[in-house]
């Protein structure tokens, strides 16, 4: 890893997709696609579906029967999606806001959001907008992080815990929504189900990096007051020297409207 710090944001669709691919990635996405529980002929929504890395395999699961629906609201996201998806002629690509979804109430028999809530304006209205969506008895996964606990080692343990302060405060919309997913699922009226905990760890320093936004975050932190400059550099040169540790959590909760 480069020993400067760096300010320009990643490419999101790549940043999506390679995150997708990734170990953890992988692991917490086939958990959530499992208890989804998505079956043959249902009608599936991936609200806030990116540039549409989940729709083959919900595709797969529907089969040749049912419909896989993405919304988007980013033109690059909905291009990427699209391109993913044209030789599967069940799936619709649709450009709409998770805060108005562009669905006929009460059609979908199984819906995902993942890693979209902490970015709306209002996770309220767009659960809402899930549960008018959806059929009495269908099946809804959520999956959002808590920054809050979000733990970088390091010998400067005061710079670690700054630079979560900023994530939590100025990088992130609603960085806790996590914990609250069961609270405002149960307050749309959705009846909560499960709720599990995944941590991801990373051990290489490229790799989170490139997730957590490192060098990218400890740049702004020090912009915005959080961390002294030359205290945030050597923090972050720091991170490359000897073994690497750094996990957040990942909740997932699955209800049933």
């Amino acid at each position: 890893m480069s020993s400067t710090l760096g300010v320009s944001r990643p490419d999101q669709a790549s940043y999506m997709l390679r995150a997708a691919a990734s170990d953890v990635g992988r692991l917490y996405k086939r958990q959530l696609l499992d208890l989804l529980d998505v079956r043959e002929g249902h009608t599936v929504l991936d609200a806030g579906c990116g540039p549409g890395a989940d729709l083959p395999a919900l595709a797969e699961r529907a089969g040749g029967t049912g419909t896989v629906i993405g919304v988007d609201r980013d033109p690059a996201m909905l291009g990427q999606a699209r391109e993913r998806t044209r030789q599967l002629p069940r799936v619709e690509v649709r450009e709409g806001d998770v805060l108005d979804l562009p669905v006929e109430a009460g059609t979908v028999d199984r819906a995902k959001t993942d890693r979209v809530l902490m970015h709306v304006d209002d996770p309220a209205t767009a659960l809402a907008q899930l549960h008018r969506a959806t059929r009495p008895g269908a099946r809804v996964a959520l999956a959002e992080p808590d920054w809050d606990t979000l733990i970088v080692d390091s010998e400067d343990l005061e710079t670690s815990r700054a630079f979560t302060r900023y994530t939590t405060t100025e990088a992130v919309r609603h960085a806790t929504v996590g914990r609250r997913l069961p609270h405002l699922a149960e307050q749309a009226g959705f009846g909560v189900e499960a709720v599990l905990a995944t941590t991801p760890v990373f051990r290489d320093v490229e790799e989170a990096d490139h997730t957590l936004g490192l060098g990218r975050n400890m740049e702004a932190a020090i912009a915005a007051g959080y961390v002294d400059r030359e205290r945030g550099r050597r923090w972050f040169t720091g991170l490359s020297q000897g073994a690497f540790f750094a996990s957040f959590t990942l909740i997932t909760v699955i209800c049933t409207r």
